[in-house]
């Protein structure tokens, strides 16, 4: 078996490829491998030997690939990947089962899978072994176990693999200067070739049977549809002429806008209400003064504290950075900014004026409007008075129309209540009969009643009395012993037992102890809010000091503002197209007030009629109170 170890790993290199390649289960792989043809014909050792090394080289994959990735990553231009399996198998034998073959059985698989790779291969794992190796594995597994089962072993055997290293050196120079052997190169025989297997035939489709069209009308609308939106159409179209007629022709007790003498009396009633109320009275505190004093201070925190700090040193720095400007020869940029407001003025000046310009416009449009407004109305109320004086005359005749009606409907109903008096004695007849049957039977049902709660009644007293017994019994007391010591211990012989005693005086230890540490720090806190409170108030102190120099050059400022817009105001009333068009518009609202006059004139004589002739308000008001009576003396006949 010595000799044939070289092979056995060459086997186990196969079949380690073949489950890379597969990526199945371990368990299933190897009793398939166990089983197969190839090595059923091995002794049953050697077959034993090759599955628990491909075995451990799968269960202890994480760990040699830290080792295989970085040996390739290293020397990855002549190495090839079909060798890989070699690598993996040669390190689990060097880390597992050196000590169970031996040096002499290790050498010789190493030296038949080939002395040039396989020193590199050694060279480049024992010299790394103790530094970033041991670091890697220790991630994987437990540092202890890594030392004691796989760095300790390894050690061990350093010596044996220097001297194997310096024989696969010796043999790798010997090979380098023998040079390349010659080999013989095989050639193909000149066989016939086969020839090509022929193509089957295709197979046959099915043919459906051809399915019918989708019918036009599917991606159509129905006719129904266009129907409906063309009535729906119609409709509204109505009831857009509807409503025109409606707001054209406005009903008399409809009418929303109330006279001038209702509006005045009104706001009298609403200024008398007003004038008793007191809301005030007691809690008035007085109209707020237009100039603000800063009397009271708002109290900061020490965030808004910070940011005015802040504020003013910026501000402070931008000042003494623009005096140095100027000190070093820069140009002053005032008279530009002189200029720049000058011209500002000038632009806002004539804004003012066009503005001004269009407001007297727009007021002058209003009152053409008004006026406009008012002969409409005039026109409406003139058609609406003859429409009035057409609908009286209707209504009278409908009245009269009415009343023959009536008459002939009166009539009829003394003809039916005669004819119905006379069913009336066999109906009472009845409702006594019945009246009888349903007196007898609530009788019977009554005293099945009485019976069924004597009985509920008795079985109620029944239960209360076992209830009231269990009661008694459960109230009566229990003795129970108490044994219990709080100065002995639990006997349970654990190391750090104590008695209840002993733990309340040492929880009371604890807990002074705990409480004259945060006295400690709150007095260290209190000291350092103390210092934090002196700091911000002297940044108060400065922050102030400037506030107060800031609000006094932007009083002035705004005074000189002030004296700025009221001579604007000033240029802006003299313009001459500005006095034309106030003195257009005084004339417009005389014109609107001589219209309103006009029109008061007119509707006081009209709400006096003669006594001696009859309005056809009067007559339209008798007709409707006719009516009234009649239909009032109908309900009380048929009732």
């Amino acid at each position: 078996m010595a000799s044939r170890f070289g092979s056995l790993v060459k086997e186990a290199c196969v079949l380690l490829d073949k489950f890379t390649s597969d990526n199945r289960c371990v368990d299933v792989f190897i009793e398939e491998a166990s089983t197969s043809t190839d090595l059923q014909s091995i002794d049953p050792a050697e077959r034993k030997f090759i599955l628990e090394v491909v075995s451990g080289c799968v269960e202890y994959k994480k760990l040699l690939n830290v080792v295989i990735s970085a040996f390739y990553g290293q020397n990855k231009k002549w190495l090839c990947r079909s060798d890989r399996s070699q690598f993996i198998i040669t390190c689990y034998l060097a880390i597992f089962s050196l000590d169970e073959l031996g040096l002499e059985h290790f050498s010789s698989i190493i030296k038949s899978l080939g002395t040039l790779k396989m020193h590199l291969f050694l060279d480049f794992f024992f010299s790394n072994l103790t530094s970033w190796i041991q670091e890697e594995w220790n991630s994987i597994y437990e540092a202890e176990f890594v030392e004691r089962l796989w760095i300790g072993p390894l050690l061990r055997w350093r010596p044996e693999i220097n001297l194997l290293m310096d024989q696969l050196a010796v043999t790798k120079e010997s090979e380098v200067r023998r040079g390349p052997v010659k080999t013989t190169q095989c050639q193909e025989f000149n066989l016939s070739k086969p020839k090509p297997r022929p193509l089957p035939m295709p197979e046959l489709i099915p043919l459906r049977e051809k399915s019918k069209s989708v019918p036009n009308t599917t991606y159509t609308a129905p006719r129904e549809v266009q129907i409906l939106e063309k009535i729906k159409q119609q409709n509204q179209q109505k009831a857009e002429e509807l409503l025109i007629d409606a707001k054209m022709n406005h009903f008399r007790c409809g009418n929303p806008q109330k006279s001038e003498l209702t509006k005045r009396v009104i706001s009298q009633i609403n200024a008398e209400v007003d004038s008793k109320l007191k809301f005030d009275s007691f809690h008035s505190s007085g109209i707020p003064p237009s100039k603000k004093v800063d009397s009271c201070s708002v109290k900061l925190n020490n965030a808004a504290i910070r940011r005015r700090e802040a504020l003013h040193d910026r501000q402070v720095k931008e000042e003494l950075q623009r005096i140095e400007r100027l000190v070093q020869g820069a140009r002053d940029p005032s008279p530009y900014l002189q200029r720049q407001r000058e011209m500002l003025e000038k632009d806002l000046q004539e804004k003012l004026q066009t503005t001004e310009r269009k407001r007297l416009e727009t007021q002058i449009s209003e009152q053409e409007v008004a006026l406009a407004r008012t002969r409409i109305t005039e026109r409406n109320q003139k058609a609406a008075q003859l429409k009035k004086e057409e609908t009286a005359q209707l209504m009278q005749i409908y009245a009269e129309k009415r009343l023959k009606e009536e008459k002939e409907f009166r009539d009829l109903v003394q003809q039916v209540t005669e004819g119905q008096n006379n069913t009336k004695a066999a109906k009472e007849e009845i409702r006594k009969l019945k009246q009888k049957i349903v007196k007898e039977v609530s009788e019977q049902s009554q005293e099945l009643l009485r019976q069924a709660l004597e009985e509920q009644q008795e079985e109620l007293c029944r239960k209360f009395k076992i209830i009231h017994e269990i009661h008694a019994i459960e109230s009566l007391p229990r003795i129970r012993p108490s044994s219990f010591d709080d100065t002995e211990t639990g006997g349970h012989e654990l190391l750090s037992e104590m008695s209840l005693v002993e733990l309340k005086e040492r929880l009371a230890l604890l807990r002074q102890h705990q409480q004259t540490q945060q006295e400690e720090r709150r007095s260290h806190i209190l000291e350092e809010k103390q210092k934090k409170k002196q700091e911000m108030l002297e940044t108060l102190d400065n922050i102030e000091l400037h506030r107060r120099v800031l609000a006094k050059e932007a009083a002035e400022r705004k005074e000189e503002k002030k004296a700025k817009q009221e001579l604007q105001q000033q240029l802006v009333a003299q313009d001459e197209t500005i006095l034309a068009l106030k003195k257009k518009l005084e004339e417009k609202k005389q014109a609107c007030q001589r219209v309103r006059q006009a029109e008061r004139s007119r509707t006081k004589p009209c709400k006096k009629t003669p006594t001696g002739t009859p309005s056809q308000r009067d007559l339209k008001e008798k007709t409707w109170e006719e009516l009234e009576q009649s239909i009032a003396r109908y309900i009380q006949e048929t009732q």
